[in-house]
């Protein structure tokens, strides 16, 4: 009986090409880091000469992504943070726009990012001095940007804490406002106010107040807003 003997493979025989690798996957696109602005405005023709030295009586609003964003005063403990059109601050005098960083955030995260901050601006905790229009756009371009608003648009306020001591009475930095105490401000004081109301046909230009996740809606309408220095 014969065997049948099975030739081996050749080693030599050539290996078939490897598979060329996967191709990595797509890396989402960075996102375009934006500009953040800071519109200031003229609330007394007075800034005309008071500029000059530095100094100035002001209302700022932040833009990013096309939109502009404030604080203002009411009575109700709801948000004080609202929205209007780039530059277009209705009973205010625009006066210039500073470049004063850029964010990362979306637009969507800038929404959000805002209606979280304005449960600590409610229209009940403006105050001239110690928290005005100011001081909101100084805390959001700091978490925006990482970077400090020009100093000079909030100085008289600071000017005003410092020397706390000669103002008169009802504007003294002894607290901030509470819910049953009002700012009022009379021939007497020594002191005129140079605060700008909102009347009714500025609201219609607002464009809507930014609200809380636990507060309820107050229609513009509804409030009126004592901007003070901002």
């Amino acid at each position: 009986m014969r065997m049948r003997v099975l030739p081996a493979l050749s080693s030599t025989a050539a290996a078939p090409p490897p598979a060329p690798p996967a191709p990595p996957p797509p890396t989402p696109a960075a996102a375009a880091a934006v500009k953040v602005y800071l519109n200031i405005y003229d609330i007394s023709p007075i800034n005309n000469y008071l500029y000059w030295f530095g100094l100035g009586i002001f209302h700022s609003g932040i833009q990013v992504h096309g939109m502009e964003f404030g604080f203002g005063a009411h009575e109700y403990p709801t948000s004080g943070v609202f929205q209007v059109e780039p530059k277009s601050c209705p009973g205010f005098i625009f006066r210039r726009s500073v470049c004063v960083g850029t964010t990362d955030m979306s637009r969507s995260e800038v929404r959000t990012f805002l209606e979280d901050l304005a449960e600590d601006y409610h229209g009940d905790t403006y105050h001239l001095i110690v928290k005005n229009c100011n001081h909101f756009t100084a805390d959001v371009c700091k978490r925006l940007t990482g970077k400090p608003t020009p100093g000079w648009v909030n100085r008289l306020a600071k000017l005003g804490s410092v020397c706390n001591c000669v103002l008169p009475e009802n504007i003294k930095v002894s607290a901030v406002r509470d819910e049953t105490a009002d700012l009022e401000f009379s021939d007497n004081d020594g002191l005129e106010s140079n605060a700008s109301i909102v009347d009714d046909s500025d609201l219609d230009d607002l464009d809507h107040l930014l609200t809380t996740p636990n507060s309820d809606v107050v229609s513009c309408k509804d409030k009126t807003f004592d901007s003070g220095t901002g």
